[in-house]
């Protein structure tokens, strides 16, 4: 048909964290699988935790087709469930969006050539990544990403400036890996759209932090809850209730950025913590001192709000820090009074440029609240667990802004 709109949707570069691979769905929404329990928590969001969370979206049919040659493509159907609660049309018509046709990468610094210009598709990206590294091995090592490399813009065509994160080509392998294994070509699956949080940023400094003292949701099984209740002990999730997940940071001495994965995360005392906290704030050159009170500032709105939600518990979700890392050229006039950041810190660029940071709450899939579909057990008061890991932040936060 004429009206035909073809979206390529790629692996979103700036995932950090996590284990569901993101993907790009246009400038402003990333999308991924659909958990029930996600949906659950999106569709009865307290109103006073919206600031603080991604905008939720609608949802869109994806299905698996391959080609006589064994190319993968996800293809999307076009009819969105939004939150009005439209139903869903499972038909694929003709105005079929394509998903990850082709996936843009630059390849490894570590060989030399990191100014090439590399398409793949789904089956040749999975095997040469498979073939390139075995197991983790690049993953665990702490890659720097080079930003200048000569990627074309789905759209424009024009070079990419930002790096990419190791992990979310991670994530994203693994995903193709598991749809394609589990056989289920033209079985629909639905994807939940999201606000892409980092959109407004030209170099997005992210801090991935999995919060609270607990990580399991109710529904794992025995294996899981001992699995996730060790890596709970054996971390700071245990001694401060908030453990790092990934982070990436850009350095303008390199103009690349600097990448951590969970694995580097999970093995920090509570020292290692406070330093990899101030390294996320640091640009390779100095420490980006008046992101400090704003970053704090948010976090204890946050806590305030998190203090007031009864029964809700947080397991295994994630806290975003965001920042831009492109300093301003010109000094701007100092941070003036709390309200005039309260105004701007939503608004993208005018307004100052201290304002440019963002706290938000993601991956709610083994969040539970009172009244929720997917709910058996009902839990009193706040998350205290979450709160105590809020609250060990924003202490470690005021200790650096006091140079100590």
């Amino acid at each position: 048909s004429e009206s035909r709109t073809v979206i390529l949707l790629e692996p979103f570069v700036h995932q950090v964290g996590g284990h569901m691979s993101m993907m790009k769905y246009d400038e402003h929404t990333v999308c991924k699988p659909l958990v029930s329990q996600e949906l659950s928590f999106y569709e009865s969001l307290p109103l006073a935790m919206r600031q603080f969370t991604p905008q939720y979206k609608g949802i869109v049919s994806v299905h698996l087709k391959k080609d006589s040659l064994g190319n993968l493509t996800l293809i999307a159907s076009p009819s969105l469930q939004t939150e009005s609660g439209a139903q869903l049309d499972n038909t694929i018509g003709d105005s079929s969006v394509t998903i990850w046709h082709k996936c843009k990468w630059a390849t490894s610094p570590s060989t030399g050539s990191e100014h090439t210009l590399v398409k793949w598709s789904h089956t040749h990206l999975t095997k040469t990544f498979k073939d390139s590294c075995p197991g983790k091995v690049l993953l665990r090592t702490d890659l720097q990403y080079c930003t200048d490399s000569l990627l074309e813009d789905a759209n424009r065509n024009q070079p990419e400036r930002n790096s990419y994160n190791p992990w979310g080509l991670h994530c994203h392998r693994q995903h193709l890996n598991r749809m394609s294994s589990k056989n289920n070509e033209n079985k629909l699956q639905q994807f939940l759209l999201l606000e892409n949080v980092v959109s407004k940023y030209n170099y997005p400094c992210i801090l991935d932090l999995k919060m609270g003292t607990r990580q399991h949701g109710d529904d794992a099984s025995e294996e899981k809850k001992a699995r996730h209740i060790k890596k709970c002990e054996q971390s700071t999730s245990a001694s401060l209730g908030v453990r790092i997940c990934g982070m990436q940071v850009y350095q303008a001495d390199t103009g690349r950025f600097l990448c951590r994965d969970k694995y580097h995360g999970r093995k920090l005392s509570p020292e290692g913590f406070r330093q990899t906290l101030r390294q996320f704030l640091c640009n390779g050159n100095h420490l980006r001192t008046e992101l400090l009170e704003p970053i704090v500032l948010r976090l204890k709105a946050l806590l305030s709000v998190i203090r007031k939600q009864s029964s809700y518990r947080f397991y295994s979700s994630s806290l975003l820090i965001i920042y831009e890392g492109q300093e301003p050229k010109e000094n701007t006039a100092p941070l003036d009074n709390h309200l005039h950041f309260q105004k701007t810190h939503c608004s993208t660029a005018q307004g100052t440029h201290h304002a440019r940071v963002d706290v938000r709450m993601i991956d709610f899939a083994h969040t539970t609240f009172r009244g929720s579909k997917c709910n058996h057990t009902a839990y009193d008061g706040p998350d205290h667990g979450y709160i105590f890991g809020l609250e060990n932040l924003i202490k470690i936060l005021q200790s650096i802004s006091e140079g100590k």
